[in-house]
């Protein structure tokens, strides 16, 4: 019978795993650079993931900070309101 699609049995896996514990940790670019060096990848590492980001125009920072503040005003009046509904419930059974 024939192997299944996408079988994991590979003989050269085993080998290549064998070999790598033989060999030792090689870590790529951290294993070769000092601590400043890992520091400068880090630094440009964050740079290129900023370049990616796509940032809001003013119109768009400026409705979603009037919805992001209208919401908070609505939030606010809601909690009041409950609040002192349970105000007056307490005031109502404690006398």
């Amino acid at each position: 019978m024939t192997d299944a699609v996408g079988s994991i049995d590979m003989p050269d896996a085993e080998d290549e795993a064998q070999e790598s514990k033989k060999k030792g940790r090689k870590g790529g670019k951290r294993g070769k650079k000092g601590p400043l060096g890992r520091l400068a990848l880090f630094y440009r590492q964050i740079v290129a993931e900023l370049r990616k980001v796509v940032w809001p125009t003013r119109s768009q920072l400026t409705t979603y900070t009037t919805v992001v503040i209208v919401f908070v005003v609505i939030m606010i009046g809601l909690v009041t309101v409950i609040d002192l509904g349970f105000q007056e419930a307490v005031k109502y059974v404690f006398g």
